[in-house]
């Protein structure tokens, strides 16, 4: 079996609900195979990831340097944070069109939708 490779997810930490997934994710990080970066941090300057496309979609980096981005992340993410049922629903073919105009459409409006639920989210994953 071929070793996973450690995953960089670019987030937006201006977002509520962005946080609180990293959040989520980095409790169930206990393989340690996925790093976070805030896009508005140092960081994220010298990761030399363009930051229009960050904004504008969900991105990963692999260690080799290749990145992912869209629902794909979210697969990557979930199979790394040992979330299988999550992975799986993400990884489905036949899903990944519908998911990633749901993503879409969530990026261009993340603030105003993290502003009216996220507080209450990022309070329940503590």
């Amino acid at each position: 079996m071929k070793k996973m490779q450690k995953l960089t997810l670019f987030y937006d930490g201006k977002c509520p609900l962005c946080e609180a997934e990293i959040v989520f994710l980095a409790r169930r990080n206990q393989a340690g195979l996925l790093d976070f970066i805030d896009i508005n941090s140092y960081e994220f300057e010298k990761s030399g990831v363009n930051c229009a496309l960050a904004l504008a979609s969900m991105y990963g980096q692999y260690e080799d340097g290749s990145l992912i981005q869209g629902v794909e992340v979210f697969a990557q993410s979930y199979l790394r944070a040992n979330l299988h049922v999550l992975a799986w629903i993400y990884m489905r073919t036949s899903l990944k069109p519908i998911l990633n105009i749901c993503y879409k459409i969530f990026a261009e409006n993340r603030h105003a939708i993290s502003k009216a639920i996220g507080p209450v989210i990022r309070k329940l994953v503590g």
